[in-house]
C-alpha cells in the first residue's frame, strides 16, 4: 500500500521525532485546506487476493502514552475504496477531504501527542486487517488577541523585600518579544543575583489523575549584585530563538501545555526567592507565506463569527422569550384587575354594592340557608 499526498512538492515542510527518529511532515492550514491525494494497492504479477472491503480514513486523535491503548478521536473521516471481492491486480484510487475540521494544532509532547494521520485499510475476515498509515502536521492561525492586557504585581516578603514587576502584555505570538520591568520598592535582605526563565508545563490526565512535566526552556540572568529601593530593572526576552508552540488549554479534556515567566532572586545565604507567572502564546501568520499557503480570511474569523451569531441567536431567542412571558404576566394581571373592578357597581348615592349574583348560585345559598335555619 502507498499514500501520496497532491501538492507534496509545493507545500512546507516540518521535521519532528517519532520514536527517536527524524521524520519529515507536510503542512496543512486549518479546515479549508484540502487533504488529497493518491492511494494505490500494488499487487504482484499473476497473485490474488480476497478482501472484504478496502477503506480510507482521515483521523485525528489525541494519544497519553500512560493510556496507550485508549486513544481519544475528535476527528473521523472516511472513504469506501472498494467493497468486498477479489483483488487481483494493482490499483489506484484519487481522493481529498474537503473542509475537514482541524480544530486543534498538532502537537508531539513529553506524554501527549495530538496527530492527524491517513490510515488505509484491507479488510479480511480470518487474517488482520491490512494497514498503512500516512501522518500530516497541522497549523492553527488564530486572529490576533482583541483583548491584551498588562501584567502587573506586586510580591514580596514582609518588612524585608518587597518588589512590583511589570510586562507589556500577556499575549504573545510565537515570535514576539517579552518586554518588562522589576521595581524594588524595599530592599533589607542582600540579594547577590536575579535570573529569569522560561517554563513549558505540560498536564495530562484529568481530575486526580493529572500528572504535570515541566521544562525550562532558558534561563539567563538579568540582574547581578545587591540593588538598592527604587531602582527599576529592565527585562526583554526574545521568543523567537526557541522551539515553541501555542498554549494549549484543555484539549478535549486530555491534555494541557501552559507557558511560565519564573523571576527568581537568590540572595547571599543562596536562598532562592520566585515568582511565577503564566503568559499564553499564539501562532500568527508568517507573511513570507505563499497565496496557496496563506490561510483564507473565511478559516481565520470563520468559526469564531459563527459561534458568536450563534450566541447572539440564543441570546435574542431567550430575550423574547422572557418578554413574551413578562407581557403574559402583565396581561394577566390587567384582566384579573378589571375583572375586579367589574365586580363592584356604584349605587345612587356613590356607594358599591357587590354585583348581583347569578340566579342559580343565589338559589343555591337560599337553600341552604334554610337548611341551616331548619330545627334540629
Amino acid at each position: 500500500i502507498d499514500i501520496e499526498i497532491g501538492d507534496a512538492e509545493n507545500r512546507r515542510k516540518v521535521e519532528i521525532s517519532k520514536d527517536g527518529k527524524a521524520e519529515e511532515l507536510l503542512v496543512y492550514v486549518g479546515d479549508e485546506d484540502v487533504v488529497q491525494g493518491k492511494v494505490k494497492l500494488n499487487m504482484k504479477p499473476g497473485k490474488k487476493f480476497e478482501h472484504q472491503g478496502v477503506k480510507l480514513e482521515l483521523i485525528g486523535q489525541i494519544e497519553l502514552f500512560f493510556d496507550r491503548g485508549n486513544h481519544s478521536e475528535f476527528l473521523s473521516l472516511q472513504k469506501d475504496l472498494l467493497p468486498a471481492g477479489m483483488l487481483d491486480k494493482s490499483q489506484e484510487f484519487d481522493f481529498d477531504f474537503q473542509n475537514a475540521a482541524k480544530p486543534h494544532e498538532s502537537y508531539n509532547g513529553v506524554n501527549a501527542r495530538l496527530r492527524y494521520f491517513l490510515r488505509v485499510s484491507i479488510q479480511r475476515s480470518l487474517a488482520p486487517n491490512i494497514t498503512k498509515e500516512q501522518d500530516i502536521w497541522v497549523y492553527v492561525y488564530p486572529m490576533a488577541p482583541e483583548i491584551n492586557n498588562t501584567i502587573k504585581m506586586e510580591v514580596g516578603i514582609e518588612d524585608c523585600l518587597h518588589i512590583e514587576f511589570e510586562y507589556a502584555k500577556s499575549k504573545f505570538h510565537l515570535k514576539d518579544v517579552v518586554i518588562g520591568k522589576i521595581y524594588f520598592l524595599l530592599v533589607r535582605i542582600k540579594i547577590k543575583h536575579m535570573e529569569i526563565a522560561l517554563l513549558k508545563r505540560e498536564s495530562t490526565g484529568s481530575g486526580p489523575n493529572v500528572y504535570n512535566e515541566s521544562e525550562t526552556l532558558t534561563k539567563f540572568e538579568i540582574m547581578d549584585g545587591a540593588p538598592v529601593r527604587g531602582e527599576s530593572i529592565p527585562v526583554r526576552l526574545f521568543l523567537g530563538g526557541f522551539d515553541l508552540t501555542p498554549t494549549y488549554r484543555s484539549i478535549e479534556q486530555k491534555f494541557s501545555l501552559k507557558y511560565y515567566l519564573n523571576l527568581v532572586l537568590v540572595d547571599e545565604e543562596d536562598r532562592r526567592y520566585f515568582k511565577q507567572q503564566e503568559i499564553t502564546l499564539w501562532r500568527k501568520i508568517p507573511s513570507g507565506l505563499s497565496k496557496i499557503e496563506q490561510p483564507t480570511q473565511s478559516y481565520a474569523g470563520k468559526r469564531e463569527a459563527a459561534a458568536a451569531e450563534e450566541k447572539s441567536r440564543k441570546d435574542a431567542a431567550q430575550k423574547a422569550k422572557y418578554e413574551k412571558r413578562a407581557k403574559r404576566k402583565e396581561k394577566k394581571q390587567k384582566e384579573s384587575k378589571k375583572a375586579k373592578d367589574t365586580s363592584e357597581e356604584p349605587t345612587a348615592n356613590g356607594e358599591t354594592t357587590e354585583k348581583q349574583e347569578k340566579p342559580e348560585k343565589k338559589e343555591k345559598k337560599e337553600k341552604k340557608e334554610k337548611k341551616e335555619e331548619a330545627p334540629a
